[in-house]
C-alpha cells in the first residue's frame, strides 16, 4: 500500500525539496491524489464526532517541553530526540515593518480579481503542548485536512509529522499517553455524513469587513458583540480552522486587523513552513502572540503563541513556545 503521508506530501504544493515552502493553490494531479487519499472511507459509516481526548495548555495553564524533558523520555543522551521543542519565531534583523494599514491595502488590491476564492475545508500543521497526570509535558506535531464534498459531507484526515524533520518519528499523545509513533502515522481518518449549520465558524464567512467582525464576535461568542484583541485572535484561528478564505475574505480580516488595538508590526520572518511573511504581536499577561501574514496577499500564514517571563514552578522561560499553527492552502 503507498505509503500515507507520501500520497499527502505529494498532494500538497509545499514539497519538502523545494528551496521554500510555497503557497498555491493545487493542481489538478494534486487534488486527485490528495482525493485518493482522502476517498478511503467514504463508504464505511460515518461515526458521530466526538473530540479525541487531549490534555492541552492553553494561557491560562503554564508549561513548557524543555529538552531534557524529551531526553529523558525518549531515551538517553545518545539517542536522537522525536521532536524537539520548536524555536519561537525570530524577526529578521533591521527589516522594514510593514503597518497593518499598508497590508489591508496591499490585501485590498490583491483581492481585486476575487482569485483564489474561498473553500470550505482547512490544511493546518500545528505544535501544540501535550500533558497527562503523571507525565512531563510534550510537544506534539500534526497535519490536518478536512475536505468538504458537494453533498455537504466532508472528511477529516489527522496526522502526526513534523515537516522540520520529514521521515523522523514523532510524537504523539495517541491514546492518552506522551509516546513516539512512525513519521506519518495517522491519528485518525474519518468520513462525516452530511451537515449544514447557519451559525459561524460553520456558516459560510462574509467578505465585507461590518459582517465580517459581527461573524467573528459570533465565532468568540461574546457577550457584548465586540471583540478583546486576544478575542479576535481566537476567532481568527477557529475561523481557519474551518475554512480557507478567498482573496476577498482575507482582504476583509486584514481591514479587521488593521482597526485591532495593540497589534504591533515587527518586521519580516520566515515561517515553519518556509515562507516568507509579515509578523504581527500582541502581547497579554505573561504571553505573546504572533500573527504572521503573506506579504503579497495578506492571508493568514500562522499565529504562534510564546512565553514571555520565566515561570521555575513549572521550568517556563521567557520564549518557550506555547502553540504554533501554520494554515496552507
Amino acid at each position: 500500500m503507498t505509503d500515507e503521508l507520501d500520497l499527502l506530501r505529494r498532494a500538497d504544493p509545499v514539497p519538502a525539496h523545494g528551496p521554500y515552502f510555497g503557497d498555491g493553490p493545487l493542481d489538478h494531479g494534486a487534488e486527485r491524489r490528495l482525493e485518493l487519499l482522502l476517498g478511503e472511507d467514504e463508504r464505511r459509516p460515518a461515526p458521530l464526532r466526538t473530540p479525541r481526548p487531549r490534555l492541552w495548555w492553553g494561557l491560562a495553564a503554564t508549561a513548557v517541553v524543555l529538552a531534557t524533558t524529551l531526553t529523558a523520555l525518549l531515551g538517553g543522551p545518545g539517542s536522537p530526540p522525536a521532536v524537539a521543542a520548536p524555536r519561537p519565531l525570530a524577526v529578521r534583523a533591521h527589516s522594514t515593518a510593514v503597518p497593518l494599514d499598508g497590508m489591508a491595502q496591499l490585501a485590498a488590491a490583491a483581492a481585486t480579481g476575487g482569485s483564489p476564492g474561498l473553500r470550505k475545508g482547512t490544511h493546518v500543521q500545528s505544535w501544540s503542548l501535550g500533558m497527562s497526570d503523571d507525565r512531563p509535558p510534550v510537544t506534539l506535531p500534526e497535519e490536518r485536512v478536512v475536505r468538504w464534498s458537494a453533498d455537504d459531507s466532508h472528511t477529516e484526515l489527522v496526522v502526526a509529522t513534523d515537516p522540520r524533520h520529514p521521515g523522523r518519528p514523532v510524537l504523539s499523545d495517541e491514546g492518552g499517553a506522551p509516546h513516539t509513533v512512525a513519521d506519518g502515522h495517522v491519528l485518525s481518518r474519518t468520513t462525516y455524513p452530511p451537515s449544514w449549520s447557519d451559525a459561524p465558524p460553520e456558516a459560510r464567512p462574509p467578505h465585507a469587513p461590518s459582517a465580517l467582525r459581527d461573524y467573528l464576535a459570533e465565532t468568540a461568542r461574546t457577550a457584548t458583540g465586540s471583540l478583546t484583541t486576544s478575542e479576535l485572535l481566537d476567532a481568527v484561528q477557529e475561523l481557519l480552522d474551518h475554512w480557507t478564505l478567498g482573496a476577498r475574505e482575507s482582504a476583509a480580516l486584514v481591514r479587521i486587523l488593521a482597526d485591532a488595538k495593540g497589534l504591533r508590526p515587527a518586521g519580516q520572518v520566515t515561517d515553519r513552513l518556509g515562507r516568507p511573511g509579515e509578523a504581527y504581536t500582541y502581547d497579554v499577561p505573561g504571553a505573546r502572540r504572533m500573527l504572521i501574514l503573506d506579504p503579497r496577499t495578506g492571508s493568514v500564514l500562522g499565529l504562534e503563541t510564546t512565553f514571555t517571563r520565566d515561570d521555575p514552578r513549572y521550568g517556563v522561560k521567557a520564549g518557550d513556545v506555547m502553540e504554533y499553527s501554520a494554515w496552507m492552502r
